[in-house]
């Protein structure tokens, strides 16, 4: 049996602690530790799993040591030991990194916060799976365009997608930020159209006719999207939905089931026991979604903390070249449960 991928997550927040958790259930990953600048709660947790913390710079190495954090080393001395780094550190940082994970020869997963020029490749893993393989780093891009690309892209197979016009309702800040950067009581629209998810999913999908506008809601939990499809030609709703269900990590939710509003759907994760709560999945209305000849108008609902937990796995493997699409996807989809339908 193969050895397994190492892994190093530098960046313990949102996106980080949850790549960490996704790595560990991997049985062909190994998840070496994790390097942060910060001795707070969040780096606490990843002490008591256990799990090996490096000190990203000098300075954060002795708050950790102040705070009786364990401290394995410093971030250099983690690099020298994996395969891969997957780089959750806040948006503008990856860049800085970069030259850091280069010099120790690793490969490098970015997230959406940075521009697809850095790597020069951005990632969903069910449409470029294959483009990703063997090379040196990638981006996952970011939530919303990540849904954006498995709904359109699943339109696309199934030769009905002829242009998208989007209207994305963003949650203003992350849970955890919410005491210092979130929003009340109003509504911020983006200050251009089209808004970046628009064109971000073109890097994945170059000839996708897409267009985005997108606002910012005073919620702090999952973005909530509005899609006015042009259809190549007439259809019925069954064909759409057998269309939506073939790609994977869509899962369907219904209003006449109570499903009725976005603090629902984090009910739902909640009651089916998901890890934090969690959704992978772009959560579809399937009982809101309409069909007018060559016109399809759905709306779906987007974890901003999970959507690209698992693109983040696939893309290890992918610059690993380990396996192919399928079988990562499938063996990403099993470790986490991922769904087609929550009931």
């Amino acid at each position: 049996m193969p050895q397994p991928i190492r892994v190093a997550v530098n960046g313990y927040g949102v996106i980080g602690k949850r790549v960490a958790d996704a790595v560990r259930l991997q049985p062909d990953m190994q998840l070496v530790g994790i390097g942060d600048i910060t001795a707070d709660y969040r780096v606490k947790t990843a002490v008591s799993q256990e799990i090996p913390v490096f000190a990203a710079t000098h300075k954060s190495e002795a708050a950790m040591r102040d705070a009786g954090f364990p401290v394995a080393g410093h971030l250099h001395d983690l690099l020298d030991q994996v395969d891969v780094v997957v780089d959750a550190t806040p948006s503008g940082f990856g860049a800085s990194n970069f030259d850091h994970y280069r010099e120790h020869g690793v490969k490098t997963v970015f997230q959406g916060g940075e521009s697809h020029t850095l790597p020069g490749h951005s990632f969903v893993a069910h449409v470029n799976f294959d483009t990703a393989r063997g090379r040196d780093a990638t981006r996952v891009v970011s939530c919303n365009t990540t849904a954006a690309v498995r709904t359109l892209a699943a339109l696309r197979n199934a030769d009905l997608l002829l242009r998208a016009r989007g209207v994305l309702i963003r949650r203003a800040t992350d849970p955890w930020e919410s005491d210092h950067s979130g929003i009340m009581n109003t509504v911020v629209p983006e200050s251009s159209i089209p808004s970046h998810q628009g064109p971000d999913a073109q890097t994945v999908i170059p000839e996708l006719d897409v267009s985005t506008i997108a606002a910012k809601g005073s919620h702090t939990q999952n973005h909530a999207h509005f899609w006015t499809i042009d259809l190549t030609r007439a259809a019925d709703k069954d064909e759409v939905l057998h269309a939506l269900r073939a790609m994977p990590r869509i899962a369907f939710i219904r209003h006449s089931e109570g499903v009725v509003a976005l603090n629902s759907i984090i009910e739902l994760m909640n009651d089916i026991h998901r890890p934090r709560g969690d959704m992978y999945e772009v959560a579809v209305w399937e009982d809101i979604l309409k069909v007018q000849g060559k016109e399809l108008f759905f709306v779906s609902a987007v974890d901003n903390q999970a959507i690209v937990i698992p693109e983040n796995i696939d893309a290890v493997r992918a610059l690993s070249g380990r396996s192919t699409g399928e079988q990562s996807t499938s063996m990403t989809d099993e470790a986490l449960g991922v769904r087609a339908d929550f009931l």
